[in-house]
């Protein structure tokens, strides 16, 4: 199991802890911690799929909240649809990390996608994401930096994308 301990900072300026697992089950060992959100690494082709949420001012990966009755797995596809446009053709947990709030814990998902589009974007149905790119995956720094979790989690889903 791979396990790296790093800290953050969240939109409010807090540093928080957080630690990222691989090779473990994101759905074991909850003990009060709160299964929160999730963030696919879609590509489609050879480019990585990145978008932009005007209000927040930044780049990220298409993700965002889990629904009360629904997978992670279920979450993926409906974020990376509302959020993209794009199907998801095929998915591969990549870790998860928990963010030590300071009143709770929540834990996120990281997932590998292959991706097509349903047809040009024109909007997220919340209002949150105004603009999608498709990127060369060594440029992903002049948009995003989520550290050295960040590279780990690209490196792996570029290994998965050279045996998907």
């Amino acid at each position: 199991m791979t396990e790296l301990k790093s800290k953050l900072k969240n939109r409010s300026g807090q540093v928080l802890d957080c630690i990222y697992y691989e090779n473990k089950n994101p759905n074991e060992d909850l003990n009060g911690k709160i299964f929160q959100a999730v963030h696919g690494f879609c590509f489609y082709g050879d480019k990585l799929v990145i978008v932009y949420a005007e209000q927040k001012g930044y780049w990220t990966f298409p993700g965002g909240g889990i629904e009360p009755g629904e997978t992670y797995e279920e979450a993926v596809v409906r974020e990376v649809k509302e959020e993209s446009n794009m199907k998801v053709l095929s998915q591969e947990l990549i870790g998860f990390q928990d963010i030590y709030e300071p009143t709770r814990t929540v834990r996120q998902t990281r997932s590998f996608c292959i991706v097509e589009p349903y047809g040009p974007f024109t909007g997220d149905p919340d209002g949150d994401i105004t603009e999608i790119k498709l990127i060369d995956p060594k440029d992903i720094k002049k948009y995003i930096d989520w550290g050295e979790i960040g590279d780990r989690i690209l490196e792996q889903a570029l290994k998965l994308k050279k045996h998907a």
